[in-house]
């Protein structure tokens, strides 16, 4: 335990966890969801990579900041990268410019080095982004987002609605549950085996990664075969509300390299099928019909624990599915 004035930094423990919730409801601006608890222990425990370390700010036996990073593997030249993400932080009202939020986050990034963590990563908002660059974050990009309407009008509804997406999905009956597609591990394995490598650093895509990803029911991910078996490839995505549009979130598109000709027609049936204003997607513009939007995206950061060379924006292979949620 590291003292300090009347607060003190130690591990957060299982007992804590009504506290940490309370916490974040008390600490956000938008309203709590009867899915928060279950979205947290999808996120920090269940996740196929390991559970998030997380730490807690103490007070009087009171829980008044709460700092996780969360566990993420890439691969890199075919090597395994572990990292953390920066994500759910909270320091109580009563307690805040207090330097909670600093301290509990280089303690942690103090025992993340012990653990052999590469770096962390992250996608802070305009609000939060410049404490992380105090200490010591760097920023790599603005990851492009690429989108492409279904119709004309679609388009004047993506062009006016710039507002933050709603987090909970919307339901569609547009391809089949990715929770059931996912199920079939060995499918799903030789998918992955006949998909090309992603260059640079890229998530490790792994059928119980996808299955943790895309399985949480509350946010209702779907998936569209290619063809007639998972063999043929597949597109992950969910609808959400943004503004006065709908839009198809473009998750994860699988293809073998037979079928890489196909994902243009997946994402014009994704449309069709579930009717969404737009598809919307991060990456590299290509001949899918998705074009870059100038101006907008998650802002990526980066900070150094064991490894210290960046790579360079180029060398991120991120998609919608990498980002989105967290």
């Amino acid at each position: 335990m590291t003292e300090g004035a009347d607060v003190a930094i130690r591990r957060a423990e299982p007992a804590d966890g009504a506290a940490i919730l309370a916490l974040l409801h008390a600490t956000r601006d938008s309203a709590p969801s009867s899915h928060d608890e279950s979205f947290f222990t999808w996120k920090h425990a269940q996740s196929p990579f390991g559970a998030s370390p997380s730490w807690v700010a103490e007070a009087d036996g009171r829980v008044v900041g709460f700092r996780t990073f969360m566990r993420w593997e890439f691969e890199r030249d075919g090597e395994p990268v572990r990292a953390v993400r920066a994500i759910d932080t909270a320091t109580h009202p009563e307690f805040q410019g207090r330097g909670i939020f600093t301290r509990l986050t280089m303690h942690a990034l103090a025992e993340l080095a012990t653990d052999g963590v590469a770096f962390v990563f992250n996608t802070p908002n305009e609000r939060s982004r410049p404490g992380y660059l105090k200490m010591g974050w760097r920023l790599v990009a603005k990851l492009p987002v690429l989108a492409t309407p279904r119709t004309p009008m679609s388009l004047l509804k993506m062009a006016g609605a710039r507002v933050p997406a709603e987090k909970w999905s919307l339901p569609t009956d547009a391809g089949r549950p990715a929770s059931e597609v996912l199920a079939d591990r060995a499918a799903v394995a030789a998918l992955l085996g006949s998909v090309l490598a992603r260059a640079g650093l890229s998530t490790a895509r792994t059928p119980e990664f996808l299955a943790w990803r895309y399985s949480f029911e509350p946010l209702a991910y779907r998936a569209l075969l290619a063809g007639d078996s998972v063999a043929d490839g597949l597109v992950l995505f969910r609808l959400r509300r943004r503004g006065s549009m709908i839009e198809a979130a473009i998750g994860d598109v699988l293809l073998p390299p037979a079928g890489v000709r196909r994902r243009s027609s997946l994402l014009r049936e994704v449309l069709g099928r579930s009717q969404a204003d737009g598809a919307v997607g991060i990456g590299t513009p290509g001949s899918d019909r998705l074009r870059a939007i100038p101006g907008i995206g998650p802002t990526l950061v980066w900070r150094a624990v064991c490894e210290d060379g960046m790579a360079p924006p180029e060398q991120w292979n991120l998609t919608l599915g990498d980002v989105e949620i967290f």
